[in-house]
């Protein structure tokens, strides 16, 4: 039994309860499916990749409709390379077929696009596309969506700790929240809630310092067909989880009567790590020059 059956058959159970409230600000999603939706129709793997793309737009504007502040999209990883040529080609294709096709409507709808991972190693061409849509919705408040593309977690960890060696962090000041700073992510939240399709119960080297507190949900459901009911029911299944960060149940009731005292402690606490890194990124340039 999957944990998208159990989820199921618990929310079966509680069907007549009152509905949940909570919802998560920052949710992420591994698109995973695209080939066996198109294999399971008996239809070539780069249709299910198109079939994938073409569901962007649905699932972001059901999370902006739900108030979600943040979106996190696993689109290609860095561990995706090794696929078949043909197929990497494919993809690479889809990204700048998506940004010309859908960027005037973003920007219309206020959705702000972020790149996680590493443009080095993507064409020219491509990493154009990419910057033109970071630039054209820099200012977009609606929903920030981060596009990982090219992206690994392990990656995006070595390179934060190499930049922290290049800018000459001292040892005993480096803590979470400085690397926090260093990361990809930077001063967004952390991911609330994880989503993965077609079943699969891995993590794939997806957000691994973000996602150390996430609530993850798994559904059997192929990308391509993942829609907005199927988002309402991993956030259903989202609010009626209770978040304890190690604490009590007691203690996470205090905390939930006065939620801005951890949301405001994580703000003060990235901000003085940026302030700190880019205090001694000042100091390094003084002195290299």
């Amino acid at each position: 039994m999957t944990i998208a059956t159990l989820t199921d058959l618990r929310q079966k159970r509680i069907g007549n309860q009152p509905e949940a409230v909570a919802k998560p600000r920052h949710v992420a999603i591994i698109m995973d499916g695209n080939g066996r939706w198109a294999r399971a129709r008996g239809l070539p793997r780069a249709r299910g990749h198109h079939a994938g793309a073409d569901n962007l737009r649905r699932v972001l504007r059901a999370c902006s409709d739900r108030g979600i502040e943040f979106v996190t999209l696993f689109a290609f990883s860095t561990e995706n390379w090794r696929r078949p040529r043909r197929e990497v080609r494919l993809i690479m294709d889809l990204l700048e077929i998506v940004i010309d096709r859908e960027l005037e409507e973003l920007v219309a709808e206020g959705v702000q696009i972020r790149h996680i991972g590493r443009l080095d190693g993507l064409a020219p061409y491509l990493q154009d596309k990419i910057r033109l849509a970071i630039h054209r919705t820099q200012h977009n408040q609606s929903l920030i969506v981060n596009l990982a593309f090219n992206y690994g977690g392990r990656d995006e960890i070595t390179q934060a700790i190499r930049q922290i060696i290049h800018d000459r962090i001292p040892a005993d000041a480096i803590d979470e929240n400085l690397i926090r700073s260093y990361l990809f992510t930077q001063e967004q939240p952390d991911p609330d809630l994880i989503i993965r399709t077609s079943g699969e119960l891995r993590v794939s080297n997806f957000l691994i310092w973000q996602g150390a507190y996430a609530e993850f949900y798994v559904t059997d459901t192929f990308w391509p067909d993942f829609d907005e009911a199927e988002l309402q029911l991993a956030l259903d299944s989202y609010a009626r989880r209770k978040r304890r960060y190690g604490q009590t149940d007691e203690q996470c009731v205090t905390d939930s009567r006065n939620p801005s005292l951890r949301q405001n402690g994580n703000r003060h606490q990235v901000a003085r790590a940026n302030g700190q890194r880019d205090a001694q990124s000042t100091q390094n340039r003084r002195v290299r020059g």
